[in-house]
């Protein structure tokens, strides 16, 4: 695991200037602090941090093919790089080292572009072949690891891991894209392909992008996706039997490590699962920590201890202090952008107890976009129940109605917490997941935005995001849809761009079994009875690992990885979240309503409504114009 970065010029072979290009590479020490190490030709400077953890004697990068014509640096795992090398020997390629890194500089020469089909990994990696003249990139199908890229006005293009050692240049304009606000303040993050600033850019996961000096710049290619097809005739007992076959060997290639390695352990089903198979491959008890909360309502550490004792792992725990919120700023500073995800407090937790025992961790990551396994999918198949019984001419105003008259009543029990299904049943099934996972719904997040803010936008909706994937989803299949659009939003945008910032801010190399390519696709195939079943989340799963793990701790309620924020905004908070969204720079930028914010920190204070996502949404931006003024960002307002 690594972090890489880097400057070509696309017009032509200008001097890189050196001091620059190593300020660059030293904004992402946390991500390799091995070793640091950079290449420099005429017209293209390419840098690297390395965390060793293959081929740790002779793996050094930037590195080059057999004629140095060739040069890569590279973040990531090739896990079937063992299988990939006399493969590629037996077309003439000669190795030099032991590494996979060396696997994408000759599969590059075989194969071109389309060495990354050949690829099972995570991995984002940034390549120059002098020869053809041509600089490329590419990012892993599921975007396990981060790719950022910028093109300056005069030609130049930067690329890094993470958006700071762009920023690092100098040469950015960091002028704040209003889109990307806007899709901050619905999803809690900004999705791919966007960025928070105008000229910098994300490379979409699956996607390359080839670039040759002299000609214009191309755009990014998609080289995979997932179909969602569920055609596969196979029966539940021989799916159970091949899924738990594809999950040992997916662990397997996972657990290839030349330094220690162990695994999360969250007490849920998939990371209890990954944990189980774990034990039954490795000779060795398997190294295993988790975290604990001082309140019962987020604890589950006796379900992870529960997995624990009966793989006989190395177990380690740490209990999180149930007002760990002095991590605020410096979560602003590792993620760059804006990121809304309160688990990001404890998943920086887990990771800073895990790397102070191993260098490897796996994780269950994925396995609920995979698996089904999220609360709302089940409440959207309902939804969708309802919507089949009436056509959306009828549904719309009939239940837009209700929705607007009927109270939002945070206090009263869930049964009679109504308003929010009304709403989703007078939409249409696109429109209402994206309502039903939005941080800030439309109507709120118009009450919150300034009329100057608004003609910014000039009418964008970050619904725009979900609906352009679920036009390429290829299915109308109501799990397969939401699962298709989650895989390319919030696994990438949330779930990965959180463990990734986390783990290496710790450098902790994160590994995701779930996330295997060849499960990602066969599971696609599966019917969506496989995946929730009689209200079951997680069907096929859980019958695959009843034999390993305990009914408690597969088939209970689950808790996700949450922190007290409604407490801590009536409490600890109270005088911090009044300074910083009552004045400062989040009123400085004039793209918010005083008023409207001034409202909902009273009517939190008072008890009157729970507003705690919206603040912490807020909070979460402004602690980003904090981190980013030091960096002399603007905006149309002047920031």
């Amino acid at each position: 695991m690594c972090g890489i970065t880097g400057i070509f010029d696309t017009r032509g072979g200008n001097e890189i200037n050196r001091t620059v290009l190593q300020q660059m590479n030293d904004t992402q020490l946390h991500r390799g602090p091995d070793e640091g190490s950079f290449h420099i030709e005429p017209g293209v400077g390419l840098g690297h941090r390395r965390l060793s953890i293959i081929d740790i004697a002779t793996g050094q990068q930037p590195l080059f093919n057999e004629d140095g014509s060739v040069v890569v640096v590279f973040n990531g795992e090739i896990y079937n790089y063992q299988e990939l090398i006399p493969e590629l020997q037996a077309l003439g390629h000669v190795f030099h080292t032991k590494s996979d890194t060396e696997v994408i500089v000759h599969a590059w020469e075989s194969w071109g572009s389309e060495c990354v089909k050949h690829f099972r990994g995570m991995f984002a990696f940034a390549l120059w072949d002098r020869n053809r003249q041509t600089f490329f990139m590419a990012r892993d199908r599921l975007g396990v690891k981060p790719m950022y890229y910028a093109l300056l006005d005069n030609g130049t293009l930067l690329f890094g891991s993470e958006l700071k050692s762009i920023m690092a240049h100098g040469g950015l304009r960091r002028d704040i894209d209003p889109l990307a606000v806007e899709e901050y303040f619905a999803l809690g993050y900004v999705a791919e392909p966007r960025a928070i600033f105008k000229q910098a850019r994300k490379l979409p996961p699956a996607h390359t992008l080839t670039l040759r000096r002299g000609q214009p710049l191309a755009e990014p290619v998609a080289y995979w996706d997932v179909h969602f097809t569920l055609k596969n005739p196979i029966s539940q007992a021989d799916a159970q039997i091949e899924l738990v076959q594809r999950l040992q060997e997916s662990i397997r290639l996972r657990m290839i490590a030349e330094v220690p390695l162990g695994a999360f352990l969250s007490g849920g089903v998939d990371s209890s699962a990954v944990v189980a198979l774990m034990a039954g491959l490795s000779s060795d008890s398997v190294n295993t920590c988790s975290i604990a909360f001082e309140e019962p309502a987020f604890n589950e550490s006796a379900f992870a201890q529960t997995v624990a004792d009966r793989h006989h792992t190395n177990h380690r725990v740490e209990t999180v202090k149930s007002d760990d919120f002095d991590l605020i700023d410096t979560l602003a500073h590792l993620y760059d952008e804006p990121y809304a995800d309160s688990s990001a407090i404890p998943t920086y937790r887990v990771c800073e107890l895990a790397r102070k025992h191993v260098t490897v961790a796996l994780s269950g990551d994925g396995g609920d976009e995979t698996f089904g396994g999220y609360r709302r999918y089940k409440l959207h198949l309902n939804e969708e129940h309802m919507r089949s019984a009436l056509p959306l001419g009828l549904r719309r105003p009939m239940f837009g109605a209700l929705g607007k008259l009927y109270p939002k009543a945070d206090w009263a029990p869930r049964v009679f917490r109504a308003k929010t299904t009304f709403e989703s049943l007078a939409r249409n099934s696109v429109e209402a997941y994206f309502h039903s996972m939005s941080l800030i719904r439309d109507a709120d997040r118009s009450r919150l935005y300034s009329s100057s803010f608004k003609m910014e936008l000039g009418g964008y909706n970050a619904r725009e995001v979900f609906t352009r994937h679920a036009a390429n989803a290829g299915t109308e299949d109501p799990l397969a849809l939401i699962q298709y659009i989650d895989t390319h939003t919030y696994l990438v945008g949330d779930i990965n761009t959180k463990v990734d910032r986390a783990s290496m801010a710790h450098s902790l190399e994160v590994r995701e079994p779930l996330m295997d390519h060849e499960i990602v696709e066969w599971l696609a195939t599966l019917p969506s009875s496989f995946k929730i079943r009689g209200g079951e989340s997680k069907f096929l799963l859980k019958k695959a690992m009843e034999p390993l793990l305990p009914r408690d701790i597969m088939y209970r309620p689950k808790m996700g990885f949450a922190v007290p924020l409604a407490r801590w905004f009536r409490g600890p908070l109270r005088g911090r979240v009044r300074r910083a969204l009552l004045g400062g720079p989040l009123a400085g930028t004039g793209w918010f309503d005083q008023t409207t914010i001034r409202q909902m920190v009273e009517q939190h204070e008072k008890g009157v409504r729970d507003h705690s996502t919206p603040l912490w949404t807020l909070l979460m931006y402004d602690a980003f114009l904090r981190n980013a003024a030091g960096l002399s960002v603007t905006s149309p307002t002047g920031i």
